[in-house]
């Protein structure tokens, strides 16, 4: 497994353990989440499916979505990528590009893709999103996506399920973590991004189990004689025992 020490410690890890711990010098760092929400998300430069790319070139304007996958022929990240894949034309509808990262190399990626189309059963034609070849873990580094319990056969650890949605600012705009153990709902995934555009530009929040379509909820910022003006058909207001108006409703 990885050494536990410090860079002190390095001469009783393998070469490749040694590489590693020296990127990483605490094993906290595996655990520390370094990018907070409104934080500038990291550009890098990468290799995927579809070549080198600059990050923040590829994202150009759009708003996009990166998500890790600890292992490539493994049986819950193939249920993901291949849910991802389907919904990818929704989200290209919406201005939204998604990219996915793993430690693989990008021919393991290339062959595992055949497998995950068919399992998706996808429709014949080039893959929906690339994927990111991240064998030296130097972004699942930069981006906290590390989980210290997955390891790969040489005891490295494998990115967790991360999920970043980046605003066209280039900034974290929304972030989910989960376990090895625990494969992500990408239709939640396009429902939070739905109420991310909504919200982006006006002055609502979405409530919870909120889909588009639906109402949404007056920001308590916004006063009584703004209403007609933000929301010209009209607010709904709920009475509560407390007397204080701030649960309000609108589909403007």
């Amino acid at each position: 497994g990885v050494c536990a020490g410090a860079r002190s410690q390095l001469g009783s890890c393998s070469s490749i353990e040694a590489l590693y711990v020296a990127a990483l010098p605490d094993q906290t760092t595996l655990l520390k989440m370094p990018l907070n929400l409104g934080d500038p998300f990291p550009n890098f430069t990468c290799e995927t499916t579809i070549g080198t790319i600059n990050f923040h070139e590829w994202l150009g304007d759009s708003w996009g979505i990166l998500f890790s996958h600890p292992a490539d022929y493994t049986p819950v990240c193939t249920t993901e990528l291949a849910r991802a894949a389907q919904l990818a034309h929704v989200f290209e509808k919406k201005g939204v590009k998604i990219i996915a990262l793993s430690c693989d190399s990008v021919d393991s990626h290339h062959g595992w893709i055949k497998d995950i189309e068919a399992y998706g059963e996808l429709p014949d034609g080039p893959f929906p999103y690339p994927i990111i070849a991240d064998e030296k873990r130097e972004i699942a580094v930069k981006l906290g996506m590390l989980d210290p319990v997955e390891k790969d056969k040489e005891g490295l650890p494998l990115t967790c399920r991360a999920v970043f949605i980046i605003g066209p600012d280039k900034k974290m705009k929304l972030s989910m973590l989960y376990p090895a153990t625990t494969g992500r709902n990408f239709d939640e995934v396009l429902r939070a991004t739905d109420s991310l555009l909504v919200t982006e530009t006006r002055k609502v929040a979405t409530p919870a189990g909120w889909q588009k379509g639906t109402p949404c909820m007056v920001l308590p910022s916004v006063t009584d004689e703004e209403i007609p003006q933000l929301f010209p058909t009209g607010i709904k207001q709920y009475n509560v025992p407390s007397g204080k108006k701030y649960l309000r409703t609108t589909m403007d």
